[in-house]
């Protein structure tokens, strides 16, 4: 380490405590500086949490580089700025705070609120930990002018987060990020009274919550397709909040849509937030059967076949069912959007008899399935593919709403749903009520979930998805590789043109702006220099996304096999077969591990 280096950590650190009056997080640093650890300090120093469209999320602890009482004041003192620029009614329509069961969210929600008090702006603060879907509800409900959400979802404990809505209700996208990282790095110095939590009487403070809570349930209620038949159900349920704030809420969600009580057995040991996340390793029902185990035991107990599980913060849904051979069945993102989405339709339809077609649209990300795309075309309604992440899809539906447009369903394989229009984002809570509903209208016909989404692929063609990625530590050769398949043919814009045996139909690279499908080469999504993504369209049907991480050392990769309707299924495994060939040969010609020497992902 250089003395410039040195003396950089020094400013840095003396910067942090000048500013830091958290006992904590100061007697931290002033032990590292005494020992002059300017290498620990230089990690946690000099790579400041920057302010991207997800707000930020990091792990816990000081410094400007972790989640602390500082960065959490200076962030909001930036954010306030910013929409005290933008937002010339903010003192009049305020903003709203929602926190989930993490250390320290409860506080810093309570610190955020003070930073927009001291500038006379009203703060509906939640004063229980709420789903995050109650944010963005809210924002709409009430008419605000933005909204956060103090949660790290479903990362590790050690983590939390700060996730920004916009007046709209939907999360923020670029500029706002890039104009908020700008007023953050100009608010850097605390204000006056920074650190201590607004009194809970303060006139411009208040509970949202009796503005919300009914509102939001009843939407849950009057969308149901048939309340009667939901009072019909008579299989348990079982149901995991996993460790987070979800229970109480999906419990009324279960009861307003009409559900008999009973019948939803949630997991008493994930009942209630826990930050420590005490009987999982990852609090996250993608993780499978680690985060499951719990719910598969309490669920034999009792004779269920289904589960559902939400993620901590409630925003996304996991579902599961027991199968005729016992084997229990984990359904992927993909499947309950296949689900979801035909659900959707044939609700809306019923309901909506008049409206037509071309005024109906479903969205999901790009690197989900394209399911949607199949059902929609089918009866002539609309599917918007979108960018990775419900920042886009929840902007794309409130321009759509604007239009007077009926937006039904989106989602994103990582088992994301936003069920409706009444949230413009990812929604565990009125999931949860949708997907039992769906159960309760299969349980009269004798049929389950993996029943109904066979039939839905012999109509509409076998969708099947093969997604995994490989770790690459090395930026450099991550941009090596992913240059090599843009020059594929010794030049640019030259990429393969067929993988696994099969022809390349067309390529969109998303980094670039290339798109071969467009008369003009050029991609309608919006593109990024800062990171990599390619699809291919191969002529059998097959989908191939080759996409960079944000937040891991990961090259992903999702794949998918949309077939043409009318396979007998018996021929589905033959298909996920050559899947199977093409997603090898393709990771061999395109990802080299061998000669990059990449790991793929650990079992």
């Amino acid at each position: 380490m250089t003395p410039e280096e040195i003396k950089n950590i020094q400013n840095l650190t003396e910067n942090w405590l000048a500013w830091d009056q958290n006992s904590t997080s100061r007697n931290e640093i002033e032990a590292l500086k005494k020992d002059e650890n300017w290498e620990k300090l230089g990690k946690i120093m000099c790579k400041r949490l920057e302010f991207g469209t997800a707000g930020i999320r990091g792990r816990m602890g000081p410094g400007f580089g972790q989640m602390n009482d500082l960065v959490i004041i200076q962030v909001t003192q930036g954010l306030r700025n910013y929409l005290l620029k933008v937002q010339k009614d903010i003192r009049e329509k305020g903003v709203v705070y929602g926190f989930d069961g993490r250390y320290n969210s409860e506080r810093w929600a309570k610190l955020a609120a003070g930073v927009f008090l001291r500038e006379k702006i009203p703060v509906y603060l939640f004063k229980t930990t709420t789903p995050t879907p109650f944010v963005p509800f809210a924002i709409r409900q009430i008419g605000l002018s933005a909204g956060v959400m103090v949660t790290a979802s479903h990362n590790p404990k050690w983590d939390n987060g700060y996730k920004v809505y916009w007046d709209n209700g939907a999360q923020i996208l670029s500029p706002h990020d890039k104009e908020i990282q700008k007023e953050i790095l100009n608010s850097l110095q605390p204000e006056d009274g920074a650190f201590q939590e607004p009194d809970g009487s303060h006139p411009l403070l208040s509970d949202p919550m009796s503005l919300v809570n009914d509102q939001y349930f009843q939407v849950v209620k009057e969308t149901a397709r048939d309340y009667s038949m939901n009072t019909r159900l008579s299989i348990p349920v079982v149901y995991t909040a996993m460790h987070g704030v979800g229970h109480p809420y999906v419990r009324q969600a279960w009861t307003c849509a009409g559900f008999k009580e009973d019948l939803l057995h949630s997991v008493k040991e994930q009942q209630d937030p826990d930050p420590e996340f005490s009987t999982v390793d990852f609090p996250n029902p993608e993780e499978g059967a680690t985060a499951l185990d719990l719910s598969f035991r309490n669920a034999d107990s009792i004779g269920s076949k289904y589960i559902l599980a939400n993620d901590p913060d409630a925003d996304r849904l996991g579902v599961a069912q027991k199968l005729t051979d016992g084997k229990w069945k984990i359904l992927s993102g993909n499947e309950i959007g296949a689900l979801f989405g035909w659900w959707h339709l044939k609700i809306f339809q019923e309901k909506n008899p008049k409206v037509s077609p071309s005024d109906i649209y479903m969205l999901a990300s790009t690197v989900s399935s394209k399911i949607l795309n199949t059902l929609t075309q089918k009866i002539g309604a609309n599917f918007i593919e979108t960018l990775t992440g419900f920042k886009h899809m929840g902007n794309v539906a409130h321009r759509l709403l604007g239009e007077k447009k009926h937006v039904l369903f989106a989602f994103e394989e990582a088992i994301g749903f936003m069920c409706g229009s009444a949230v413009l984002d990812k929604d565990g809570v009125s999931a949860v009520a949708r997907l039992a509903e769906l159960i309760a209208f299969l349980e009269e016909q004798n049929l389950t979930l993996q029943d109904q989404l066979n039939n839905i692929y012999l109509e509409y063609g076998y969708h099947y998805t093969l997604n995994s990625y490989y770790l690459c530590y090395d930026p450099e050769l991550t941009n090596k590789i992913f240059t090599r398949i843009r020059s594929f043919q010794g030049k640019p814009d030259t990429y393969p043109e067929s993988l696994g045996g099969v022809t390349v139909k067309d390529v969109r690279d998303l980094t670039t702006g290339f798109d071969s499908s467009q008369p003009d080469k050029k991609a309608t999504l919006p593109t990024s220099k800062s990171s990599h993504m390619i699809t291919f369209w191969l002529e059998n049907g097959v989908v191939i996304t080759l996409r960079t991480s944000g937040t891991e050392p990961k090259i992903k990769y999702y794949t998918e096999y949309c077939a043409k309707p009318g396979l007998p299924q018996s021929s589905w495994k033959d298909l996920e077969e050559e899947l199977g060939r093409i997603v090898s040969a393709m990771i061999d010609t395109l990802l080299q591990p061998q000669i990059n020497d990449i790991k793929p992902k650990p079992n």
